[in-house]
């Protein structure tokens, strides 16, 4: 029968599978081939040299300067006129001793740092969101195929018989034909699918940077459920403190704070240690030629008075941008909570349509056995039984796609709450058969 046949057929594909790549090791080829990703790990670096940037703000400054010269003078005094050759060095260092804007500059960079942190982290977790997307999109399109093609091979056993009973006179030409139409359409329906399954795994190919690797199935009887603890508002109230997105955007409103202050410290006066050392030889003192050195040590100070309107105009700007980062403050928490909520939901429902499902199964495995054993005493026809299975796969199919659909929204869940991990792939892993044993 196909339904045996079927499952004879999957249970050598499960074995086939025991060298097969887990979620955890696709996600760790991802992120050593994933672009996306890579190019969040380079702004990650390129943000880490803000801090040093900032800090350079409050440090010492130290030039050296040089020349060689020559000198053709003209002069109307007598024996005023001269050439010759003039060398001069220059040493001279500053450190700031009161710069309000540098010190702010500072404390920017740091915060600046922090986001890029948080920036890399929601990359990692956006990289194992499309990961198990596409992991599990591939499994769930290699279920369809197995389904369409087991159909197809009751259809195509339905077909030989109808043709059979046509011969001998049992039955019409539109059984034929109605059984002809229906095999057409599976063979329709397989073609689709293995195009939507060729897509899936280009998807997964440009995640990974390479053909993807034969992807090891999810056990049956994994048990799946919804992450602890069991209510929408504490995983929404998770959200509003750990999402990454409204972090990073609790950062950004500092930031704003922090520019408005340095624009204004614009207006402050500044105060710096300067220390200098000069060397000039050959200077033209009328006939004389000589060498001079120079020392100076103190302090400079210097107010801005006015400065074109430039200062008081960037200060309007951060006033205005500082608005802005708090409303995107705002927005952030609420995608958060959103986010947190529809995750919450998906997988709630997700958990409750496996279960019904699971149901769905054994009803659909029980009727089949009512099937087979009413054929064997001729109530039942041949026609029915190959319906029986055919529910019996189609339940088994709609099952693990309900699974495959609950694992991505806890995932989900956990992403919204700011605490997604590669932990979270593992403990999937668990539930992944036979490659578990690897």
């Amino acid at each position: 029968m196909p339904f045996k046949l079927f499952c004879a057929a999957l249970g050598l594909a499960l074995a086939a599978h025991a060298e097969a790549a887990t979620l955890s090791e696709v996600y760790r080829e991802a992120l050593a081939a994933d672009a996306p990703y890579a190019s969040a790990r380079a702004a990650y670096r390129a943000a880490l040299e803000k801090l040093p940037q900032g800090r350079a703000g409050l440090l010492p400054t130290v030039n050296l300067g040089a020349n060689l010269r020559w000198n053709d003078v003209n002069s109307s005094l007598p024996g005023g006129d001269s050439q010759f050759s003039s060398n001069g060095l220059a040493l001279s260092a500053a450190q700031p001793v009161f710069r309000q804007q540098n010190r702010l500059q500072y404390d920017e960079a740091k915060n600046q740092v922090r986001i890029a942190e948080l920036q890399l982290k929601a990359a990692e977790q956006d990289l194992i969101l499309r990961t198990a997307r596409a992991y599990f999109d591939v499994l769930q399109s290699r279920d369809n195929i197995a389904f369409i093609q087991a159909q197809k091979a009751a259809i195509a056993e339905q077909l030989a018989a109808a043709r059979r009973n046509f011969e001998v006179g049992t039955a019409t030409i539109t059984d034929t034909h109605e059984a002809q139409a229906r095999f057409d359409l599976a063979s329709a329906q397989e073609i689709a699918e293995q195009n939507t399954l060729e897509i899936r795994l280009r998807v997964l190919e440009k995640i990974i940077g390479k053909p993807a690797e034969p992807l090891a199935p999810l056990d049956a009887r994994a048990p799946l459920g919804v992450p602890e603890p069991h209510s929408i508002d504490d995983w929404a109230g998770r959200a509003a403190n750990g999402n990454l997105q409204a972090a990073i955007q609790r950062i950004a409103r500092e930031i704003a704070d922090q520019e408005v202050a340095r624009n204004r410290a614009g207006h402050y006066p500044t105060l710096d240690a300067v220390a200098s050392y000069n060397v000039n030889n050959n200077q033209n003192l009328g006939a004389l030629k000589v060498d001079t050195r120079t020392a100076v040590l103190g302090l400079e100070f210097n107010l801005p008075i006015y400065q074109g309107g430039l200062t008081s105009a960037r200060v309007r700007e951060a006033v205005a941008n500082q608005d802005k980062s708090r409303a995107d403050v705002d927005n952030a928490l609420r995608e958060a909570n959103l986010a947190a909520r529809s995750a919450f939901l998906n997988a709630t429902s997700g958990e409750a349509q496996v279960r019904a499902l699971e149901q769905a199964l054994r009803s659909s495995q029980t009727q089949l056995a009512s099937t087979r054993l009413g054929v064997e005493v001729g109530v039942r026809t041949s026609l029915d039984l190959l319906n029986a299975e055919q529910q019996v796969l189609s339940a088994q199919r709609d099952l693990a796609a309900a699974r495959y659909r609950l694992i991505l929204a806890t995932l989900e869940l956990k992403a919204a709450a700011g605490t997604l991990g590669a932990d979270d792939l593992a403990d999937i892993d668990r539930h992944l058969t036979p490659a578990r044993a690897k």
